[in-house]
C-alpha cells in the first residue's frame, strides 16, 4: 500500500485508514481486496485479509491510527524492533 516500495515509511497505515478508498471483495481471488477510490471507482490498492485486518481489529486499528499520524514513531519503533529480532540469540550488548 504504498507508491515507494523499498521505503521506510508509514505509508501501509495512512493508505489502509484512507476514508477516500472503499474496500471490497477481489472476486477473482479469495481472501484479496480490492481499494477503489470512492469517487471514481478507479483501483488504488490490493490487499490481502490480513493486510485489512489493521484496519478492523480494534486494538490494531489504534495502532495503525498512531502510526498514520507519527511517522517518526513508525520509523524509530521499526528500526528498534528491527534491530531486536535481528540479535535474538545474540549475546547482549553492553
Amino acid at each position: 500500500l504504498t507508491t515507494r516500495p523499498g521505503t521506510l515509511s508509514n505509508d501501509f497505515f495512512l493508505n489502509l485508514l484512507d476514508m477516500g478508498t472503499e474496500w471490497v471483495a477481489d472476486p477473482r481471488w479469495r481472501g484479496t481486496f480490492e481499494g477503489r477510490d470512492r469517487a471514481t471507482g478507479e483501483i488504488r490498492w490490493r490487499a490481502s485479509r490480513v493486510d485489512l485486518v489493521f484496519g478492523s481489529h480494534p486494538e490494531l486499528r489504534a495502532v495503525s491510527e498512531f502510526y498514520a499520524a507519527e511517522p517518526e514513531s513508525f520509523a524509530r519503533d521499526f528500526a528498534a524492533s528491527w534491530d531486536k529480532v535481528m540479535n535474538l540469540g545474540m549475546p547482549h550488548r553492553r
